[in-house]
């Protein structure tokens, strides 16, 4: 299978088991569309096929029926793994959940890092452009948390932190008006 055809039946498979979901923000597009913007974000950053299809599939587990080995049989081993690193455990509390990103941010996959400085970077523009009805300390408490989950990524490609860092003047500069 060509890297093309993988990156591409990611796609599909992200688009059809997304479908139907939203974002939480004013605009409440599909949420397909911050999926989208990760896996474009990781090419965008030079992130081989097997990070652009495991961008593509990065909440499916999270947020949608199949399971890490659904994931691992329709799409092999070295995906569904990159899939696993960038999971929350939805069995702990949301506070466990995001302490865990920040420890075992450390701990990333070159290619799970690409995905995490994506999908930090398309919440915080998710912030500043559609922003979630959250109160203003809690948009200011993601922005700080996510950078504190940024600052552990052992893999730092300028590109990332540039577009990462962009990503959060703009989420704080929509917090001012």
């Amino acid at each position: 299978m060509t890297d093309s055809n993988l990156v591409n039946r990611a796609q599909e498979y992200a688009r059809h088991h997304h479908e139907g979901q939203l974002r939480k923000g004013e605009a409440a597009e599909p949420y397909i569309t911050h999926v989208a913007e990760v896996a474009l974000l990781v090419r965008s950053l030079e992130g081989d096929a097997i990070a652009q299809s495991a961008a593509w599939l990065h909440d499916v587990v999270e947020d949608c029926s199949p399971t890490l080995i659904d994931v691992e049989e329709e799409f092999g081993a070295e995906i569904a793994s990159v899939v696993a690193e960038v999971t929350d455990d939805k069995s702990l509390e949301k506070e466990q959940r995001k302490a865990r990103q920040v420890v075992s941010a450390a701990t990333k996959s070159d290619r799970a890092c690409l995905i995490k400085w994506a999908d930090k970077t398309s919440n915080l523009n998710s912030i500043a452009k559609s922003p979630p009805p959250w109160s203003r300390e809690r948009k200011i408490e993601y922005i700080d948390w996510a950078c504190r989950v940024t600052e552990r990524l052992p893999f730092r490609p300028v590109g990332a932190q540039q577009l990462f860092n962009s990503a959060v003047i703009a989420a704080r500069e929509s917090l001012e008006t």
